[in-house]
C-alpha cells in the first residue's frame, strides 16, 4: 500500500502535518503503508500536475484543494484554500468524510490532531510536543520576537532548516524523524546540525540585510530583497528590528517565483485592522487574515514591486 502525501514544503506546520497524518493513516487504516512525501510550493503556474497523484491513497495536508478524483484525503486551514470558486463548490459536494477544512485553526497539525481524535479515536501522546510547536510556529504564538528570531529552542532551529534547506530531501528526512522522535533529538541529528550551521550564518546576515533594506513609515516596514541574493528569511525579523511596527511588506525572488510577502506584527501595539489574505487574494495570492503572500512568475519583478508598493500604501493609510 503506497500512500502519497502532498504537504506544504519548507514549512514547519506542513512537515508536522505530513508526519502526524502518516501516523494516523498507519494506525487506523494501513499498518503496512509505504509513505512517499511530496513538497508543494505556491507558484503562479499550475500547482497540481496529474502525475502527483500516483499512490494507492493520495492526501494533501496544509495546502490548497485539488479536484483530482484520485485525491482521497485533504486537510487545510488557510483562508485561501481554493484556487477557484468551482474548486470550493467541488469540495462542498464531497461526501467522503475525508476532506476537511477549517480556517479557524492556527495550524493544520492541530487541526488534523483534533479531527482524527474526535472522529476516528486516534491518539498520539508522543507527538504532543510536535503538535504544540506547530501551533506556536504557524500561529505566531511566540512569547516575543526574540524567541522567534534568536532560535534558542530546538523547534525554532528546525524551522530554520525546514524553511532554508535547498530542495525537499532534508525536509522529508525531518518529516520521517518527526513521526517518532522528539524535536531536540531531531535538531541534534548530525545531518540536521550540518544543514543548520550555514543556514544560521545566513540567518544572522539576513538580519543585517533586512535592517539596511527596510524603510519604516506609518507603522509599515517595507523592504526589497530582489538584488540581495537572499532566498527566504525569518518572517519575524522585521518585528525584531522594528517592534513599533504593525505590518510588513517585502519583495523577494527564489528559484521558482517572485514573491510578495505581507505580514502583521503578532505583538503590535496598534490593532491589526486589515485581513491580509483578502488583500493578497486581489492579486492572485492568499494566506491567513494576519499573514499572506502573492506568487508571481520568475522575472515578474516590476509587477511584484508594483503590487507591494500598492499594498504598503494601503496599509499605511
Amino acid at each position: 500500500m503506497r500512500v502519497r502525501i502532498l504537504y506544504h514544503d519548507h514549512c514547519f506546520d506542513g512537515a508536522a502535518s505530513a508526519a502526524f497524518f502518516s501516523r494516523f493513516i498507519e494506525a487506523k487504516f494501513h499498518p503496512d503503508a509505504q509513505f512517499d512525501f511530496t513538497g508543494m510550493a505556491h507558484k503562479a503556474s499550475q500547482l497540481f500536475e496529474p502525475s502527483l497523484f500516483d499512490g494507492d491513497e493520495n492526501a494533501i495536508v496544509d495546502f490548497k484543494y485539488s479536484t483530482d478524483p484520485r485525491l482521497t484525503w485533504w486537510f487545510d486551514h488557510h483562508q485561501s484554500a481554493f484556487l477557484t470558486p468551482e474548486d470550493a463548490a467541488h469540495f462542498r459536494r464531497d461526501t467522503s468524510g475525508r476532506k476537511m477544512y477549517d480556517p479557524s485553526f492556527r495550524s493544520c497539525t492541530m487541526y488534523i490532531a483534533t479531527v482524527t481524535r474526535q472522529r476516528f479515536g486516534f491518539e498520539a501522546p508522543d507527538l504532543a510536543e510536535l503538535v504544540t510547536w506547530a501551533d506556536i510556529i504557524d500561529g505566531a504564538q511566540y512569547h516575543d520576537a526574540q524567541e522567534a528570531v534568536e532560535l534558542r529552542h530546538p523547534a525554532t532551529r528546525l524551522t530554520l532548516v525546514i524553511e532554508g534547506a535547498q530542495g525537499s530531501e532534508m525536509v522529508q528526512k525531518i518529516i520521517r524523524m518527526m513521526r517518532h522522535q522528539k524535536l531536540a533529538e531531531i535538531a541534534s541529528n548530525p545531518e540536521v546540525e550540518a544543514a543548520y550551521r550555514p543556514l544560521h550564518d545566513r540567518h544572522v546576515r539576513s538580519i543585517d540585510i533586512i535592517r539596511k533594506q527596510s524603510r519604516f513609515e506609518d507603522g509599515v516596514v517595507y523592504f526589497d530583497l530582489v538584488d540581495q541574493n537572499l532566498e527566504g528569511y525569518n518572517k519575524f525579523i522585521p518585528y525584531y528590528l522594528f517592534p513599533q511596527s504593525t505590518y510588513t511588506v517585502s519583495v523577494s525572488t527564489s528559484s521558482f517565483r517572485t514573491k510578495v510577502s505581507v505580514g502583521s506584527n503578532p505583538w503590535a501595539r496598534q490593532p491589526v485592522k486589515y485581513n491580509l489574505a483578502s488583500i493578497c487574494e486581489r492579486y492572485g495570492g492568499g494566506g491567513h487574515p494576519r499573514v499572506g503572500a502573492i506568487s508571481f512568475e520568475i522575472g515578474a519583478i516590476e509587477a511584484a514591486r508594483k503590487a507591494a508598493r500598492e499594498i504598503a500604501a494601503e496599509l499605511r493609510s
